[in-house]
């Protein structure tokens, strides 16, 4: 990649400042990768990004997972030249054209079975939440009920109906669920006891008649969610929730907006449990770069009336033809086994680096869908802020493993010594450092390596590369990553 056209090495910075405060003068104060990420991209190709300023950074961010196959991937660019000079219309509306048809039945190739056999499509406005508000008002159609079970630390989108069903809601008519966690189990428990604990708390919510929760309308779930922290929902326990919902007659929506399209090392997240799910949610990644949102489900459930949803950009022929090659090269080419296989390699070297920064308390993730979680110091204490006590799980072990005592089925009503001994010792997690994530994102900013953070407490540093990373590239995402966390460490903590 060469520099930005008409500007010289002696100007670029300028050129970049003037930018950035128009950006800041002229844009919504609710912007926010800008503000974290002050820098200018006027170039990309797979994983680079060249800004105004002539410097080059590895983007570990890719779009929030949208650049499956980087920056104008070659297949990418191809498909979107082919329909421009082809003189097909842009936009269609909803009316059907050879680059819908051929987008649609490379989509409905890649479904879990179970579903692709059953499978409509409702074409959505171009962002993932409208998919979600589609998918709500489709369950609620086809049930004739109204409530949603959703779980806490979700992430579904920012208009009303999927902000409903994230964590962060407030006036909703959606029952919140624990969704299970090592590190930070609801329970104090974590692994296979907490995900069972989780469980239970469900089928007793939906039984109990005097829960307060009448029958839903349907339980929507991220296979690992994103941005509550990049937590992987135990496959066994995504399990227990599609027999709890399908015993109860429950529609299961898969929210897959992020983690699909070989994200986690599958094509889809939901095939690591082998549950099919009645919808499924999609979004990001299916355009191949462009936006494009869909809702798949089970034909049973498609009782709305014409027009029950609709959107003036849910026809965009570029974000179809760039999705259907995006979809064909990620099938094709085994990128979501080359994911599964690199992203196990990443996690095991970034465990490795616990015993020297005290300040990892775990490191997460499925596939190339990675969370390092920052903690303080064994001294500010315990499971929640400064004064407590307790030590860190750094390696990203389970708190309780399976076998111990205190087993999910044998758990009691604390006695006078309280509720704190039915938590396992030594593994209550350290308060999150929000901060420090901060301060390492910005270091990591100047090695030329992009990360987002995330979490309930923006205490996570993500790692979202495009599937077509290589080993090269990944060794120097490592060492930049590990470069900037000693600094800012030693920084954060004198």
């Amino acid at each position: 990649m060469g520099r930005p056209a008409g500007h010289s090495s002696l100007t670029q910075p300028t050129f970049q400042e003037g930018i950035l405060r128009r950006q800041a003068a002229r844009e919504s104060a609710a912007r926010t990768y800008a503000r974290a990420l002050p820098i200018v991209p006027v170039r990309a190709r797979g994983m680079t990004i060249e800004g105004a300023d002539g410097r080059r950074y590895l983007d570990c961010l890719s779009g929030a997972g949208t650049l499956a196959l980087g920056h104008n991937h070659p297949v990418v660019l191809e498909a979107i030249r082919k329909v421009l000079d082809s003189g097909a219309p842009l936009h269609i509306l909803d009316l059907a054209t050879p680059v819908k048809d051929a987008f649609t039945t490379e989509l409905f190739s890649t479904l879990p079975r179970g579903l692709a056999e059953r499978a409509r499509i409702q074409f959505c406005g171009p962002a993932g939440t409208d998919a979600v508000e589609a998918a709500l008002k489709l369950v609620r159609a086809a049930t004739g009920r109204d409530g949603m079970l959703a779980f806490t630390g979700a992430y579904h989108g920012m208009t009303a109906g999927a902000l409903e069903v994230s964590g962060g809601a407030w006036d909703v008519r959606v029952a919140r669920l624990p969704y299970p966690q090592d590190y930070r189990c609801p329970f104090g428990l974590g692994g296979p006891r907490g995900a069972e604990l989780s469980a239970r708390w469900t089928e007793s919510l939906l039984d109990d008649t005097k829960s307060g929760v009448p029958a839903p309308a349907g339980m929507i779930v991220e296979p690992v969610q994103g941005e509550g922290g990049v937590l992987p929902a135990p496959d066994a326990w995504l399990r227990r929730m599609r027999d709890i919902t399908e015993a109860r007659g429950i529609p299961l929506i898969a929210d897959e907006v992020q983690t699909g399209v070989g994200r986690t090392g599958a094509f889809w997240a939901v095939e690591h449990s082998g549950v099919v799910p009645d919808v499924m949610v999609l979004s990001k990644a299916i355009g191949g770069s462009l936006p494009l949102a869909v809702v798949i489900y089970r034909d049973d459930l498609d009782v709305w009336p014409p027009g029950a949803h609709a959107g003036t950009f849910r026809g965009n022929q570029l974000a179809m033809a760039a999705g259907a090659a995006t979809l064909a090269y990620v099938r094709e080419n085994g990128l979501p086994e080359r994911a599964a296989t690199l992203g196990a390699r990443v996690i095991t070297q970034l465990r490795s680096l616990a015993a020297a920064h005290p300040c990892i308390g775990e490191v997460r993730g499925r596939g190339l869908m990675i969370g390092v979680e920052l903690v303080e110091p064994e001294e500010w204490g315990g499971s929640g802020g400064p004064g407590g006590s307790g030590e860190s799980v750094g390696s990203g072990a389970s708190a309780g493993a399976p076998g111990e005592a205190g087993a999910a089925g044998t758990v009691e009503s604390p006695g006078a010594s309280g509720a704190a001994d039915l938590l396992p010792a030594a593994t209550r997690p350290r308060p999150p450092a929000p901060q420090l994530a901060a301060a390492v994102q910005r270091e990591c900013l100047r090695r030329g390596l992009i990360v987002e953070l995330g979490g309930r407490h923006s205490s996570v540093v993500r790692l979202l590369p495009p599937l077509t990373i290589t080993d090269e590239q990944a060794a120097a995402v490592l060492d930049r990553l590990a470069d900037a966390l000693t600094t800012a460490a030693r920084a954060h903590h004198g």
